[in-house]
């Protein structure tokens, strides 16, 4: 049987020695993760890359610096992604995003409530954990809520209404004769082309028309770090791809079936970052317990923290930072729940959604990162009307 990611098949294996290659197998995955995430949590900090603060700048200022090194992450890793999948060394059909039940209210929903939380919040998951790493104890609140909310919402009394009245509102693309929801398979369908040609087309549609909108500024093609953290992020999504798609996918010994090593959904993942927090909690209140271990996604989480703080303190601008005052304690915190709930509802935040999620060129994808923008927009504007009236 032939394998990819790096357990041979040389004749019957020794069972010590396919756990053994196995174990090792999964330690590159994390600590490929880590490095991926180090990188984008140096590079977020030094560029303040965030999809919150992106949102205000044009509300407040005008200002579409921030949005375009957003975009830009996405058309780089809307490309990369695509050339892995075209090239057969990743299935992204596998990943979460591209599946053909279109839960559109959860989409909706999920993601307009994570983009309220995430400007209480402060920020999105990412930005929380970079804030962390800047030396932010207001975000270490929001990251505990966070990931309290989260894991209720996959597994405890948020995951009851989820699954009983959200989830259920969607659509069957399979009985529609469609294999998923991402748009190759659409455009496949309705033109009549392969998908594979179909699958370039709308790949190289995307990746270009976000890339033209992102450098057509004269000011952000003189941006060495807007340009920066566009490239170096959407970059990190297509590391994530391979790293978990490729390198992490091999024969398990235990079913003797192939798998991916060291993800939390048993699928080909890369970078998110609400599900995880909800990991890395219960793998820190059930630290004895042998079955858990450090996935992809929580070595994820710990490196962004660890590549801010070393970059906050490379460049001496680390800065212990609390609450104002009760409002904004109370701000965060709900802003915490709200992203914790949202996340896990809408498969994803601002990077797991829109730029992971875009990168599969999934239709539920672009439905939750609007719905995020949708709903940061609506709260900064409701701000914005109480500061008016309290003056």
């Amino acid at each position: 049987m032939g394998r990819r990611g790096g357990i041979p098949n040389n004749g019957p294996p020794n069972r010590e020695s396919a756990m053994s290659a196995a174990s090792h197998l999964s330690s590159i995955v994390v600590w490929s993760g880590f490095g991926i995430a180090f990188a984008v949590g140096a590079v977020a900090q030094r560029t303040n890359f965030c999809t919150m603060g992106a949102i205000s700048d044009i509300v407040n200022m005008g200002s579409w610096g921030r949005m375009r090194m957003w975009l830009l992450a996405m058309a780089v890793a809307v490309a990369g992604a695509s050339v892995l999948q075209l090239t057969g060394q990743v299935d992204l059909a596998k990943s979460i995003y591209v599946r053909p039940g279109f839960s559109w209210l959860s989409y909706a929903l999920g993601g307009f409530l994570f983009g309220v939380g995430m400007t209480l919040g402060s920020g999105c998951g990412n930005k929380t954990l970079v804030r962390i790493g800047g030396g932010s104890l207001k975000s270490v609140v929001v990251l505990v809520f966070l990931a309290i909310s989260a894991y209720m919402t996959m597994k405890g009394l948020f995951g009851i209404w989820r699954v009983t009245w959200i989830d259920p509102v969607a659509v069957d693309l399979a009985a529609r004769g469609l294999p998923g929801q991402d748009l190759p398979s659409i455009v496949a369908a309705a033109s009549g082309l392969d998908r594979r040609t179909a699958y370039g087309a709308v790949a190289a549609v995307v990746a270009v028309a976000l890339a033209a909108f992102a450098f057509k500024d004269r000011e952000f093609r003189g941006s060495f770090d807007h340009v920066l953290g566009g490239v170096v992020i959407g970059a990190a999504v297509v590391a994530g791809w391979y790293v978990t798609g490729h390198l992490g996918y091999a024969e398990n010994p235990d079913t003797l079936e192939n798998t991916f090593f060291a993800t939390n959904s048993r699928t080909i993942e890369s970078l998110s970052f609400v599900a995880p927090a909800a990991f890395g909690l219960e793998l820190l209140m059930l630290w004895s317990d042998a079955s858990l271990a450090i996935s992809f996604g929580v070595a994820l989480a710990l490196g962004v923290i660890a590549g801010s703080a070393a970059y906050s303190l490379a460049t001496r601008s680390f800065r212990w930072e609390g609450f104002a005052s009760a409002e904004d304690t109370a701000n965060h915190v709900v802003g915490g729940i709200l992203m914790g709930f949202g996340g896990v509802t809408a498969l994803g935040c601002t990077i797991g959604q829109g730029i992971t999620g875009i990168s599969t060129l999934a239709a539920g994808s672009v439905l939750a990162t609007l719905a995020i923008v949708a709903g940061s927009w609506a709260a900064m504007k409701y701000q914005y009307w109480r500061l008016e009236r309290a003056g």
